[in-house]
Formats: structure tokens, C-alpha cells, sequence
């Protein structure tokens, strides 16, 4: 039997697709890299820890040997059993909604975004399982179709296995597109092995996607809709090398996270900065701070708006100015109040008590307002707070900056809690802090601008100098996108933490 051959999506047009139909595969096709493994590790960490990470690692050779010695399928199964046993399955979709995306868009491959794009209806046909790669697809890439693995569940919780007929590789894609369209032909077919050749035999038209490991992904310009929100503790893809690392690592880096949170805590202020830098946390400080106000002059203290990075920014900004600033924000847990070396409090939520509140602390000295939420991890910026602006015209922005080689020091969906501990369990953690000017008196709601315009201004100046694109998202929209909430705490109870450090 003569061996089929496709061309390659190279070879086919994109001009003139607006009425026409494609379907492609997604590992190797729409995707540049062909293992699936590293978006299986994202949701084992996200939400069963290092103890399931170590788990589907530990399972991952089985799975290869299955996989290329014995089927697809077999080794595929492997992995979502290693990763989805037991999982409540809003817990896997709340990953695959404010995880994910922005690891797969990463990893978009050109000339098959090319075809696909041009297309006016778009189907991705998958053996990765729907509930991981359904959101990605729809909200981003803007399929109409995902037909991929369904996992089988009991009371809301995955089961590890799947529904029949099983795996989508070889016929049983071809099986999934013809259940799909009936006898109409697609008109395009993008695959990447010969297990995809089923259902390309389908399409009117069928071209394969060669591996090219070292084609450029598609850039975030070129997608129909920018990641605004991301959520997730882990910042690179955990390839089965870098998931190694980071089940070595944590030990260790949460030991060294202890102690160099003791060292913020225990230490004077003015001596944290020496600290950190000893202990392999980089503190950039830019700009020229105004100096502290003195009690006896009877004027207000300055108040420092923040952009939101992590709950730690109240305490690098406290770090760069060499002593302790009060702290106002939207949203911290009760532990994070506990173990925090400076004044942290938590705004009600009621606007009038909380303008008492700010200029209650505001006669007693300078006070640092880090809106929670403000910053995205991607560059966008939100709304900021209107509040802040009626109550001094003594107003210094603040533009933050961190940079984080292994794990994210803030989170929407988990407990914020843990947020300092895995900032500094980075190997080198870095913050910079760059202190802008005061607002100009004409600039101020004391000489008759709205509270409104001041706070766009302030977001527009930080905004700037970060690089950041302005949006008019609020926070509650960030929680909304990411957690499903509104952002507010929940409380986790019977916690007596040792004093250490955090915010």
C-alpha cells in the first residue's frame, strides 16, 4: 500500500478562506512544540502541589514508553491519570481558564496560525483532554469547534479515566469529525503525524505541519485578543527537566525563603536593604523620594500610590526609603497581617470609612496605598482607585517593578497567605522601585480637578514609565476573569503563625 503524502501548510493559500471550513490538530500543529507534557504539569502544580507534580514526573517514563513503543493512546491515558485522579473538575477548568492560555499562546505556531486564522469557521480536533484546552481555543484563537478526550468524573471529581470512545488519536478523530460534520467535507486539514492522516483524508484539502523546533512563535500582537489576566504560581513552562528542578528546588528554597524573611522581619528597616542584597535580593531603588514629614510641622504626611506587583510592595517600598510606611490595601489575608513588619491595613470597602481612615493616617505620618490588583502580570495596567485623591494633594507615584525566575509572588485563585513565601523562593528575586514626582498642586484635587482625572493621571505617568498599556479593567474585573469572585479573603482559621515577614 502506497504510503500518503500531504504537503506541507507552507504550500497552502490563505487569501480568499473567509467561507471556508479548517480543522487542525493542536500538539505539533497549532502549537510548536509536540509533547503535551509541560500543560499536564501546569495544572498537576496548580492544583495538586509538588506531591502531584512529583507523581505525573515519577509516571512520565511509562508514559513515553507507552506512547512511542506501544500507542498514542496508552501513554496518553498515563498522563491524565497522573494528573486529573481525584481533581475536583472546577478546580482543572478554573486552571484551564487563567492558567493556561498564556502558556499556550506562547507557543502558537506561525504558518499554522496563518491558515487557521484566515478561516471562517475554525475546528481544533485534539487528543488532549477539552476541559484543558476549551478556553484557550474559544477565547483566544477563536475556534468554533474543540473536539478533544472527555475525562470521565464521579461527584464532581475526575476519575483519571476517559469516556469511550477513548483517546482522539488516529480514527478516532476521523470518528469525532465525521460525528461532527455529517457528510460535509472541511475544507482544510492541518496535522503533524501519521495518526493525524485519518481525519485529514476527510478534508477536501490536507497539509502537514513539519517539526520545526526552532520556528518563532506567533507574537501577543498578532492575537485576535490580548492576555490581559494571568494567574498561576509557576513562571516557565515546566518541561519534565524544569519540573525536576522545582521539586529540587523547593526544599531548599523554602528554607532559604524563611530565612530571608526573618531577615526583613527581625532587622531595622533601615538595615533590611544590606540584608537583602546578602541574601541574594536585589533592590533597585530609582528616583528621588521626598524626605519624611516631621510631627511638629502640622502638615500631612505623603501618600505613596503604588502600582500592585505582589503584597510584598509595601515592604520594598518601605525597604528603598529606609523606614517602616504604613499600609493600606484592598485585600490581605489575616496571616499576611500577622507576620507584616509594618502597619498593614485592610480598606472596609465602604468609601466614607474608608476616607476616614486614610486621613486619620495620613495626620500621623506618610502612608503607602498599593491598590491590589492594579497591575497585571502582562504589560496593562488597571483602573486605579478615585479614593485616594480626594483626601491630600500630597501624592507620589510609585512604579514597581519585580522579577521572578521560578515562581509567581502573587496569586488570585490561591491563598495569598503563601504569597511572600513563594516570592522569595526564587533563587534571585529582584524588585525595583522607581519614585516618580509629586503630583504638581495644579494637578490635585485641591485646585479643582476631579478625583477621576487625578487617578488617570497617576495611572497614565506609571503606566509610562513601566511601558505599560492603560486599561479600564478594575480589580474586581481581574478576580472575575481569574478566581470567579470579587477578590475578597477568605479567612483561614486556626493559624498561629511564628513573626516573620510579609504584607
Amino acid at each position: 500500500m502506497a504510503e500518503i503524502t500531504f504537503p506541507t501548510v507552507e504550500d497552502c493559500a490563505s487569501m480568499g478562506r473567509a467561507k471556508e471550513t479548517v480543522v487542525a490538530d493542536m500538539d505539533g500543529t497549532l502549537l510548536i512544540g509536540r509533547s503535551s507534557f509541560p500543560y499536564f504539569a501546569l495544572v498537576a502544580f496548580e492544583v495538586g502541589g509538588i506531591l502531584r507534580l512529583l507523581f505525573l514526573l515519577l509516571a512520565s517514563p511509562l508514559a513515553g514508553l507507552l506512547y512511542y513503543f506501544v500507542s498514542e493512546s496508552a501513554g496518553i491515558q498515563v498522563l491524565i491519570f497522573a494528573t486529573f485522579a481525584g481533581m475536583r473538575v472546577s478546580d482543572i477548568e478554573s486552571v484551564a481558564r487563567a492558567v493556561l492560555p498564556k502558556f499556550y499562546s506562547s507557543d502558537l505556531h506561525p504558518a499554522s496560525w496563518r491558515v487557521f486564522s484566515s478561516c471562517g469557521k475554525r475546528c481544533v480536533l485534539t487528543a488532549n483532554p477539552r476541559i484543558m484546552v476549551e478556553a484557550f481555543l474559544k477565547d483566544f484563537l477563536g475556534a468554533d469547534i474543540v473536539l478533544g478526550t472527555e475525562i470521565s468524573t464521579y461527584k464532581g471529581r475526575a476519575t483519571g479515566f476517559v469516556k469511550k470512545p477513548g483517546v482522539l488519536v488516529g480514527k478516532n478523530k476521523s470518528y469525532a469529525l465525521k460525528k461532527a460534520f455529517g457528510k460535509t467535507k472541511p475544507e482544510i486539514g492541518l496535522g503533524d503525524r501519521h495518526t493525524d492522516f485519518p481525519f485529514m483524508n476527510l478534508c477536501k484539502e490536507g497539509y502537514i505541519v513539519p517539526p520545526k523546533p526552532e520556528v518563532k512563535a506567533v507574537t501577543v500582537d498578532k492575537l485576535p485578543k490580548p492576555i490581559i489576566f494571568h494567574d498561576g504560581r509557576l513562571v516557565q513552562k515546566p518541561t519534565p527537566l524544569m519540573a525536576l528542578i522545582i521539586i529540587l528546588w523547593i526544599p531548599v528554597g523554602f528554607l532559604l525563603a524563611c530565612l530571608r524573611i526573618a531577615a526583613g522581619s527581625l532587622l531595622p528597616m533601615r538595615m533590611v536593604y544590606y540584608a537583602f542584597w546578602a541574601l541574594g535580593v536585589r533592590v533597585t531603588v530609582k528616583g528621588t523620594p521626598p524626605p519624611p514629614v516631621k510631627k511638629s510641622s502640622g502638615k500631612s504626611g505623603v501618600l505613596f500610590i503604588c502600582s500592585h506587583r505582589t503584597l510584598l510592595d509595601p515592604i520594598f517600598l518601605s525597604t528603598a526609603l529606609g523606614r517602616p510606611i504604613p499600609a493600606v490595601t484592598y485585600s490581605v489575608s489575616r496571616l499576611s497581617e500577622i507576620i507584616s513588619p509594618i502597619k498593614t491595613v485592610r480598606l472596609s470597602r465602604d468609601r466614607a470609612t474608608d476616607a476616614s481612615m486614610i486621613k486619620k493616617l495620613l495626620e500621623e505620618g506618610d502612608l503607602a496605598i498599593c491598590p491590589e490588583g492594579t497591575t497585571c502580570r502582562e504589560p496593562f495596567l488597571l483602573r486605579f482607585s478615585s479614593l485616594f485623591a480626594e483626601l491630600t494633594d500630597e501624592l507620589v507615584p510609585v512604579a514597581m517593578v519585580n522579577r521572578m525566575s521560578m515562581f509567581h509572588g502573587t496569586t488570585a485563585r490561591g491563598w495569598k497567605g503563601m504569597d511572600p513565601f513563594y516570592f522569595f523562593m526564587n533563587p534571585s528575586p529582584a524588585y525595583e522601585v522607581t519614585f516618580l514626582n509629586k503630583l504638581p498642586k495644579e494637578l490635585t484635587c485641591g485646585l479643582g480637578k476631579s478625583s477621576h482625572e487625578v487617578a488617570n493621571y497617576i495611572q497614565r505617568v506609571i503606566a509610562a514609565t513601566l511601558s505599560y498599556e492603560c486599561t479600564n479593567f478594575t480589580r474586581k474585573d481581574k478576580y472575575r476573569a481569574l478566581a470567579g469572585n470579587d477578590g475578597t479573603v477568605v479567612e483561614k482559621p486556626q493559624i498561629k503563625p511564628n513573626k516573620v515577614m510579609g504584607c
